[in-house]
């Protein structure tokens, strides 16, 4: 399964008419890729001269990446160096409820502005990619998560409002070290992907009213329920913390 972050998929660069990466901008991508896949446990250090040997440089380029994440909140300091962030209940609760209100505005304005209409090229490609998996449906893995954001994401770029979508894309990482260990059942995939389809589809045929309640039974009808689930998933996270 892709593991990788959230690519637009129609602005996959051209590798002919793209500059290579700086040696800054590729540790710290590498940087970032690993500790949202959740490559580093909860209480690992992440210690300069370790990733310096990891990646093959000095501890410059390592050094600007755990800068870099410290100001995204995707790492923290700690006693002797950084650790990643993994968000207490509090913040969690502030961050689903975030998470909710970027979602759910997708389709809000939608219906609030009849001139916005949800691109539905963007909805067919990403409804293709759920139909594939329903019919071959993948086995239980942390990182469907990724899979997960990325229909979050493409239902709220095809509403039209790039910022709202970059702000949902921005939320959904500082939660994906929780949210990665929601995916651990065959029953809960299987749950995700006929609830994706459903709220796509709706959404797609215009049925705004129906998808927004769709949407919003999908990612919580109550912030009590909501967090049942985040705390069940921090208790597998801890559980699962050396298996990754």
């Amino acid at each position: 399964m892709d593991s990788t972050l959230y690519t637009r998929p129609d602005t996959v660069p051209d590798p002919a008419a793209t500059p290579v990466l700086s040696l800054r901008e590729a540790v710290c991508a590498k940087l970032r890729a690993a500790v949202l896949d959740g490559e580093f446990g909860p209480r690992e250090r992440l210690a300069e001269m370790r990733l310096a040997a990891r990646f093959g440089v000095s501890r410059t380029p390592v050094r600007e990446a755990l800068a870099r994440l410290l100001a995204d909140g995707l790492i923290e300091r700690g006693d002797g160096g950084f650790f990643v962030t993994i968000p207490n209940l509090t913040q969690l609760k502030d961050f689903y409820e975030l998470r909710a209100t970027l979602e759910l505005r997708g389709i809000v304005r939608a219906v609030e502005d009849s001139s916005i209409r949800h691109n539905t090229t963007i909805l067919i490609a990403e409804l293709d990619r759920w139909y594939a998996m329903r019919e071959q449906p993948p086995t239980p893995d942390p990182r469907f998560v990724v899979q997960d954001e990325r229909f979050h994401a493409e239902l709220s770029r095809a509403s039209g409002n790039p910022a709202l979508t970059d702000a949902l894309v921005a939320v959904s990482e500082r939660i994906r070290r929780v949210r990665m260990h929601d995916f651990l059942t065959q029953e809960r995939v299987e749950t995700t992907i006929a609830e994706h389809i459903e709220i796509m589809e709706l959404v797609r045929d215009g049925r705004l009213g129906e998808g927004y309640r769709a949407l919003h039974a999908h990612v919580g009808d109550s912030m009590t329920v909501v967090m049942e689930r985040a705390q069940r998933a921090m208790t597998q996270m801890a559980l699962h913390a050396d298996r990754l």
